[in-house]
């Protein structure tokens, strides 16, 4: 893959049914196999309490930095793929938004593009105030750039990540 056409694109990850530490190993490996497209860096799992609807099993989290050349909107509908492919069914509505999920993929960052069109928004809206994504994001990439914001450590460093707390598990891009 030619280096000087990727794009950076930030990844976060999450799912709390099943075997959920599985379930994010899988797919960053289905990350790492899309076309003109591979994982560099991911973080370590965080495990986090549900919000939102609340009475839930805590969330596994994760961020995962990809290179790729694929534009944002394909990119989107492979992460929705890869959803599909690990069991998760998203209702038309959109009432099972914060429901239990076997894996969420949310695209946060895509280079400094900013992209408002109907089902895709780069940055993700609400990223800036979600713990359980900046912790993993600032974690590998402290100096990204959230349009808008300023970097992930200055976004983090505005909030109390008190909720999310590191899972002792192995690397996870390591095989399942």
């Amino acid at each position: 893959m030619d280096a000087s056409l990727e794009s950076p694109a930030f990844i976060g990850l999450g799912g709390n049914l099943g075997d959920a530490v599985a379930t994010l190993k899988a797919a960053l490996r289905a990350l790492d196999a899309l076309p003109d497209t591979r994982v560099v860096h991911a973080s370590k799992l965080y495990r986090t309490a549900a919000w939102g609807v609340t009475d839930q099993p805590d969330f596994i989290n994760a961020v995962a930095l990809l290179h790729t050349r694929r534009e944002p909107r394909q990119l989107l509908e492979d992460l929705l793929e890869i959803e599909r492919h690990a069991g998760r069914h998203r209702l038309d509505d959109g009432s099972d938004r914060w429901g239990p999920r076997t894996l969420d993929l949310d695209l946060l960052l895509f280079g400094d593009a900013r992209i408002d069109e109907p089902g895709l928004h780069v940055p993700h809206p609400r990223l800036h105030e979600r713990a359980f994504v900046l912790v993993p994001l600032a974690e590998i990439a402290p100096d990204a750039r959230i349009p808008g914001v300023g970097t992930a450590a200055q976004a983090l460093a505005r909030m109390a990540p008190a909720q999310v707390e590191g899972v002792t598990y192995a690397d996870p891009l390591d095989s399942a």
